[in-house]
């Protein structure tokens, strides 16, 4: 997000993150070499975009200074390196229980994902607002022969699942517990696909076996 704002938003942003205490429009005009005027307009609109909002008043003798910090929101848009924590803890648990335990692990937790969420089973267009809540963008797809379909045009996981392909697993038991039955994952972009489609199979049931008295 960071990336489509100007240089002189990025570096105030920066500025702020550095000062947790937040910091006042004399202080934020001298640090970035820009007049107080052009400050109270980018700050105007980086609170509109919720990622300044204002903080504690300082005293000064005269009229208390207004600061300006950060909100939780922006602290987020700066880098992170989940992934690479993630990737070394799935490498670590894999060499510890081996592969197969792994991926009983990561149905367990696409599980455990779908129970927090929903008590009961519901459908296509509830797993994707689901979904869609969690960062994908995925859409409900209908063919002509009326089966549905789940379409998922990006992954949370991308970077992560490409290394560790083993968490699509994760996504498969969460799709697949919410809809109450098995996914076929028919497209995947880790595979090389343009997206990834999900297809719910009813769980079949077992015929009960009649049982007569001679």
């Amino acid at each position: 997000m960071l990336e489509g704002l100007g240089r002189t938003q990025q570096d105030l942003l920066n500025a702020l993150l550095h000062q947790a205490g937040g910091m006042s429009i004399d202080e934020l005009a001298e640090h970035l070499a820009v007049t107080r005027t052009a400050i109270r307009q980018h700050l105007a609109a980086l609170e509109r975009d919720g990622l300044v909002l204002r903080g504690e008043t300082r005293p000064t003798g005269r009229r208390p200074e207004q600061l300006y910090r950060l909100t939780d929101h922006a602290r987020e848009q700066f880098p992170r390196q989940y992934q690479l924590l993630a990737s070394a803890l799935i490498d670590e648990v894999a060499e510890i229980i081996g592969p197969e335990a792994l991926a009983t692990l990561m149905r367990s937790l696409g599980r455990k994902l779908a129970r927090d969420r929903e008590q009961e089973v519901v459908d296509e267009v509830k797993i994707v607002e689901h979904m869609n809540q969690a960062g994908y963008e995925a859409e409900v797809f209908f063919r002509s022969s009326g089966d549905a379909q789940i379409v998922a045009h990006n992954c949370v996981f991308h970077r992560l699942a490409a290394a560790h392909p083993v968490v699509c697993e994760l996504d498969l038991a969460l799709i697949g517990t919410l809809g109450g039955g098995e996914v076929e994952h028919t497209e995947c972009m880790v595979r090389g696909g343009h997206v990834c489609r999900f297809k719910l199979q009813p769980v079949k049931s077992v015929p009960e076996v009649e049982h007569h008295s001679r």
